[in-house]
């Protein structure tokens, strides 16, 4: 596997930071090197969130991702201050409550319905990172099911067990079904 660049994007208080530390922290329980930062706008709740990863076989020298191989946005303002100059084979997967910019024409984009099913399938919208990092997982394969569980149970509230975990199929689905 070559490096793998993640941005994740969208609105502070939708859960990306934690998102991005989840993916990070399987890679790590399956042995792999990583990197994660994470910044957010100076709004309390509700401002621009960025979190980024690499995820490598290989040691990783330079932790600042310049050119992200992977993008997701949840929101229309994150997915226009982002998606940007993207190489036209990096994946971008949207909510798709979003519309594509015409920027991204040429790229893989991959729209999902992942604020949806967070509140009508899990039943909680605030479970949407968590079917975000199903998704991922499932699309760019980082690590088994086995290891991502794991990370998300190391970082969840206890009990919110059962609830995560719905979530965390959820998206797994989502993609599956592509």
């Amino acid at each position: 596997m070559n490096n793998q660049c993640l941005r994740l994007t969208g609105s502070d208080g939708q859960g990306v930071i934690l998102a991005s530390v989840i993916l990070a922290e399987a890679a790590v329980i399956a042995g792999k090197y990583t990197a994660q930062s994470q910044s957010y706008g100076p709004e309390a709740r509700g401002g621009s969130c960025k979190a980024e990863c690499i995820i490598s076989d290989n040691e990783i020298g330079f932790t600042k991702i310049v050119h992200p191989t992977f993008l997701m946005a949840l929101t229309q303002k994150a997915l226009e201050q982002y998606a940007v100059n993207l190489p036209k084979d990096d994946l971008v997967l949207i909510d798709d409550s979003l519309t594509v910019p015409e920027s991204l024409s040429q790229n893989k984009v991959c729209a999902l319905p992942i604020l949806r099913t967070a509140k009508e399938e899990v039943g909680k919208a605030m479970t949407a990172n968590i079917v975000a990092v199903g998704v991922i997982n499932a699309l760019l394969g980082i690590v088994d099911e086995e290891h991502i569980k794991e990370a998300v149970l190391l970082h969840i509230p206890k009990g919110t067990e059962e609830l995560n975990q719905k979530a965390l199929l959820a998206g797994e689905r989502l993609a599956k079904n592509l």
